[in-house]
């Protein structure tokens, strides 16, 4: 189980410390339940709450430092996603971001990348949903990267274009 101080991720918010285990102190919340006070990594301001019992379900361990640089080496190999009709896209896309999986987002990251090389071949402007999906995608997977290797988060892709270059 979680305890204060542990460093998780949560897909919507990205890395999250856990500052607090304890009831909600608000009327008609039941002081039996214990609740996660969570507090996103990159935006202090914002205080999330998840009953303790659930959390197994939102919630999972940011990737580790060796765990990192196993991904970044072997994002070559990581097949682009697949969208089998055109409809499919805005949901496979969330899908991808909603499972908070790295090798997932690097998928979502490598197909966007594709089809805007694609289309400006093409003379085609870069699609809204492409580019929205795009950005967080990388601000996912970047934020989460540079905390488990401890780097600034504006970093990341030239260290991974690095990296992957060197191999």
């Amino acid at each position: 189980m979680y305890k204060v101080g542990d460093y998780v991720v949560k897909a919507t918010e990205g890395v999250c410390e856990i500052v607090a285990i304890e009831p909600l102190d608000m009327q008609g919340i039941s002081k039996n339940v214990l609740y996660l006070h969570l507090v996103p990594v990159e935006n202090k301001s914002v205080k999330l709450y998840l009953p303790e019992s659930g959390a197994k379900d939102k919630l999972r361990d940011v990737i580790t430092e060796e765990e990192t640089l196993k991904l970044i080496d072997n994002i070559p190999n990581i097949e682009p996603v697949e969208i089998s009709y055109e409809k499919q896209r805005d949901k496979v896309y969330k899908e991808a971001l909603l499972s908070s999986d790295p090798e997932k987002l690097v998928a979502v990251i490598k197909a966007i990348y594709i089809r805007n090389e694609k289309r400006q071949s093409e003379g085609k402007k870069n699609g809204a949903v492409d580019e929205h999906f795009f950005k967080a995608a990388e601000e996912r997977l970047y934020a989460e990267l540079a905390f488990a290797l401890k780097k600034n988060k504006d970093e990341m892709k030239e260290f991974i274009i690095e990296k992957i270059s060197k191999n």
